[in-house]
């Protein structure tokens, strides 16, 4: 599993950090998404899959 972000497109709504804080952060300066791991274990893939799917702008996908 790959995990790919859109900067361009993050909002900086933060979902993506409260539901998987261990593979997303955010950034100090502007709020938008940080990849803290771009290839995540499958044991973490429920839920950076609930943060693709709660992202409000569809700035997160996952790539098998």
């Amino acid at each position: 599993m790959r995990v790919i972000v859109d900067k361009e497109r993050c909002v900086a709504a933060g979902s993506c950090v409260i539901t998987s804080p261990a593979v997303f952060d955010q950034n100090d300066d502007d709020g938008k998404v940080v990849l803290l791991i771009e290839t995540p274990d499958e044991r973490l893939r429920e839920e950076v899959a609930e943060s693709v799917n709660v992202c409000p702008v569809g700035a997160l996908s996952i790539a098998d």
